[in-house]
């Protein structure tokens, strides 16, 4: 009986001890979530490039951001609008602050808007969702590293009559957007297949054609503050 007791007591230290652990790693994970300043949306809008333009695309961003215990900051989806109806195009590198990022897990992305259009540290390791997850990119299934930017490598708007941005991030069906590869990987070793912003046009503009060409409706969200 004593032998027993001995062996109960020792389980249940296990299992407090266990239970402790978990709390710790858990604590930890949220706060580096709480420092992240840059992250790859795990959802997309559920209509294609459809995001009621940049501010709906600005609030998705928010919300996945303030879900994962860093909705403090301002939060800035990387995305171009091409000039339209007497306004302006827009920039994504103008967007999306001065810098650094890091993902959730504290790894570094750029210092700076220099560095990032430059020589960053974007990857399918590091270019993690809100949740600190991987996303699925080239060779998994389904492939889903088409990232969503509307954007010239330089992080510039497309001038021209062409639309780059499925209308400004309002359309769910006929269209294009430019996009970017995630993973830095396509189907040849070049350049934009290497593009992390500027890789290859959609088919269109909903989930079925963005599906079709490798991607999700995912975004790169970035803090502006």
């Amino acid at each position: 009986m004593c032998i027993r007791g001995i062996d109960l007591g020792i389980g249940r230290g296990l299992r407090v001890a266990a239970a402790s652990l978990t709390l710790v790693f858990g604590a930890v994970g949220h706060a580096q979530q709480a420092d992240m300043t840059f992250f790859v949306t795990g959802t997309g809008s559920g209509k294609g490039a459809d995001f009621g333009g940049l501010e709906g695309a600005d609030k998705h961003c928010a919300t996945l951001a303030a879900a994962a215990g860093a909705g403090k900051r301002t939060w800035r989806a990387y995305l171009s609008a091409s000039a339209s109806g007497g306004m302006a195009a827009v920039n994504a590198r103008d967007r999306i602050g001065k810098g650094p990022w890091v993902n959730a897990k504290g790894m570094p992305i750029a210092k700076d808007v220099q560095e990032l259009h430059g020589t960053n540290s974007l990857s399918k390791q590091t270019a993690l969702t809100e949740k600190g997850e991987t996303v699925k990119g080239s060779g998994d299934q389904p492939n889903q590293h088409d990232i969503l930017t509307g954007s010239q490598a330089d992080g510039t708007a497309f001038a021209g009559a062409d639309d780059r941005t499925c209308g400004n991030w309002t359309k769910s069906g006929e269209g294009s957007a430019m996009l970017g590869h995630h993973d830095r990987r396509g189907l040849k070793d070049d350049e934009p297949s290497k593009s992390w912003n500027s890789s290859h046009p959609s088919r269109g503009c909903s989930d079925e054609a963005l599906r079709g060409t490798g991607g999700a409706g995912l975004l790169y969200c970035f803090a502006a503050n």
